[in-house]
């Protein structure tokens, strides 16, 4: 059956109004790298910008989202980690500087961080790994969701793209849902469009452009990779759990596997707590990813990438990444 055209103009329509934006395509935040010049110039070229909080300390947060408006008057999103320890004094920078919109990764957030930002009038995205969590974050009053495919790069869950929107797009009718993971052409971001998908978040495909501050040695292994260069971690312990991470294979995956192991034995041993243990490998891919996208390390630093790598060939302004997304979805 063909596309239905109206109601692609429905969906994409329901992204737009919803974003503020002239195109509902997001910039996916990622960590050191979605800062406020990369954010402003996909806001500036239609897209909708999304700020990485990450591990920033608040006066910092403050400095990137008042520098993001001093370069562009559309709006974006700033993103949040639930388990960022200092969550609730992130929030109130969020709602002192009155961004518009806020996306809550890391896990479902606690009501009282939604509530709070809610009743600052400020709209809440956050992740969706299912239907029953989508639906049950749709109860708490989330304003939309994003669900992402196991091909995205940095951090990922079990379940691929083609597989959560055909799960959760008919199921979830009440806010806009986004989708993102592998995605790179705008042919794909059609498909899921028709599909019932308000638009899609892209991250990958904005690392190698001249707005995007990664160090040129990163960008150059990402327009050399394959899409099957980029791989997942795995768990080699149950006791240990750990979220998967997919990025360029390097002498960084070889370090952070040794680092499980150890902490395996250290948790068994009674050495030390499963939730040290777990922050212990979080901090370990916090450094590596800055050493490889600032430091330009690309060995011994964790070069964080979706799939979608592999369909990255050049280096392009992000106007020119957005107008030919645009191009693409068009001719479909």
């Amino acid at each position: 059956m063909l596309h239905n055209p109206s109601t692609m103009q429905q969906s994409w329509l329901r992204g737009t109004s919803f974003l503020g934006s002239r195109y509902a395509i997001l910039g996916g935040a990622m960590s050191w790298l979605s800062e406020h010049r990369l954010v402003a110039a996909i806001s500036n070229a239609g897209g909708f910008g999304v700020l990485a909080a990450g591990n920033l300390p608040a006066d910092q947060l403050q400095h990137e989202i008042r520098a993001t408006r001093q370069q562009t008057d559309q709006p974006f999103a700033v993103n949040l980690i639930t388990l960022h320890p200092d969550l609730a004094t992130l929030v109130r920078i969020v709602i002192e500087e009155k961004v518009g919109y806020c996306v809550l990764a890391g896990g479902i957030p606690d009501q009282e961080t939604l509530r709070t930002l809610k009743e600052a009038g400020i709209k809440v995205m956050t992740f969706a790994p299912s239907v029953a969590v989508a639906q049950r974050l749709v109860r708490r009053g989330v304003d939309a969701l994003i669900i992402e495919g196991h091909e995205a790069g940095g951090h990922v869950g079990p379940v691929a793209t083609s597989v959560l929107a055909q799960e959760i797009l008919p199921q979830i009718r009440e806010v806009p849902v986004f989708v993102a993971g592998g995605i790179a052409h705008g042919a794909m971001v059609a498909s899921l469009v028709a599909m019932g998908a308000a638009g899609c978040q892209l991250g990958t495909r904005f690392v190698c452009t001249h707005e995007c501050k990664a160090h040129e040695q990163f960008k150059r292994m990402f327009i050399r990779a394959q899409a099957r260069d980029a791989t997942v971690t795995v768990q080699f312990d149950p006791v240990l759990p750990v979220i998967p991470v997919r990025a360029l294979a390097n002498k960084a995956t070889e370090a952070f596997n040794k680092l499980q192991w150890q902490l395996v034995t250290e948790i068994k041993a009674g050495q030390k707590e499963r939730r040290d243990a777990i922050l212990e490998l979080e901090h370990f891919w916090v450094g590596a990813l800055r050493r490889a996208a600032i430091d330009g390390d690309v060995e011994q630093g964790s070069v964080m990438a979706g799939q979608s790598v592999g369909l990255v060939n050049r280096i392009q302004s992000v106007a020119e990444v957005i107008d030919e997304l645009v191009s693409e979805i068009a001719d479909r």
